[in-house]
């Protein structure tokens, strides 16, 4: 063979060695990175509510327009002096446009109603007095004894929120990652690896519950974070 011959057919064996362990070095490496494993980790905070919002819905019927639209104002000006006696402010207190419904307009015969009219409005709370708001609550039945129905199912009752979410969401989502990487490292263990990097986090769900049905005014703030970690030899 002669010595250029040879010389090529060394460079062409050098070349396959090498392509071999560049090949078999990136397999390897592709092998670990594909590696990885997804877990959860949650975290929970017990917070006091910082808002009521309590629609209070009333409608009043009769024949006479203008002793329906009468009543219906001495009705506001009853849920109004309720909500003042117990201690809240004409800012805290909204009241509606009056809606009112002719209900003989599209009816006919035994279909009219006995009361052609219909006037309603909603008085609604707003306030971040929430011990106070939820003990005018527990007297509400005073309204009823005042000649005043409310209309439970269109007002919907108090609503209690927490509008401070962003104070405590880190906090909680730090927690809720060191649990997720807690229970990464059991299962890296388990599983004779190491854990290493993370490939993904996702947040995840925070959401905002009654603590209970019976405490409506005491919230469950819960944090779930996705994160998922590469596992290595």
């Amino acid at each position: 063979m002669q010595p250029r011959t040879a010389l090529a057919a060394l460079l062409i064996a050098l070349g396959l060695v090498g392509a071999g362990w560049f090949a078999a070095r990136g397999m390897a490496q592709l092998r670990t990175a594909d590696r990885y494993v997804t877990v959860k980790g949650s975290a929970e905070k017990i917070v006091d509510a910082d808002l009521v919002v309590w629609p209070l819905a009333q409608s009043v019927g009769g024949n006479d327009l203008a002793a329906v639209q009468a009543q219906l104002e001495a009705n506001t000006r009853t849920i109004r002096d309720f909500l003042t006696q117990a201690g809240f402010k004409d800012d805290e207190i909204v009241v509606s446009p009056p809606r009112l419904e002719d209900r003989w307009a599209y009816a006919y015969g035994s279909n009219r109603p006995p009361e052609r009219y219909s006037y309603s409005n909603t008085v609604t709370l707003r306030t971040a007095k929430v011990k106070e708001a939820l003990a005018a609550v527990r007297r509400s039945g005073d309204i009823v004894a005042r000649g005043v129905m409310l209309n439970a199912e269109q007002g919907g009752g108090p609503q209690f929120d927490y509008t401070r979410l962003n104070d405590i969401k880190p906090a909680l989502i730090a927690e809720a990652t060191a649990a997720a990487r807690k229970s990464a490292e059991q299962f890296a263990k388990d599983s004779g690896a190491h854990l290493g990097g993370i490939r993904t986090a996702n947040q995840g769900v925070v959401s905002i519950e009654n603590r209970d049905a019976g405490s409506p005014q005491i919230k469950k703030v819960r944090v779930v974070s996705t994160v998922e970690y590469f596992l290595r030899d």
